[in-house]
């Protein structure tokens, strides 16, 4: 009933930036919290940031200050905003939300930062 949907990622230059989306739909009557997280070849996935329904935000160390997290709440969509990017941060980002005490993945869109 309830999908997620990322769209933003590509390609881009070391000191860059792109921005992340998010967006929910289906039956939905309240989210509690979505995030971001990312896998890079060869890890394990990560968070990277997350906001809950309070407003209230968490941000991995290695993205603090280069990276910001924010909503569009009657739109149950999340965005994750990433300047001076780096080559480190290169891997496939994914979106969760808790949705009515579950958990649900998007498929996730693959950024890409060349040095």
């Amino acid at each position: 009933q309830v999908q997620l949907v990322e769209s933003g990622g590509g390609l881009v230059q070391a000191g860059g930036s792109l921005r992340l989306s998010c967006a929910a739909s289906g039956t939905i009557f309240g989210i509690n919290a979505m995030g971001w997280y990312r896998q890079a070849p060869g890890k394990q996935r990560e968070l990277v940031a997350t906001i809950t329904s309070g407003g209230s935000t968490n941000y991995a160390d290695s993205v603090k200050g280069r990276f910001t997290i924010f909503r569009n709440t009657p739109k149950n969509t999340v965005y994750l905003q990433m300047n001076s990017l780096k080559p480190e941060d290169t891997a496939v980002y994914y979106c969760n939300a808790e949705i009515q005490f579950r958990d649900y993945w998007g498929k996730g869109t693959l950024v890409t930062v060349s040095s």
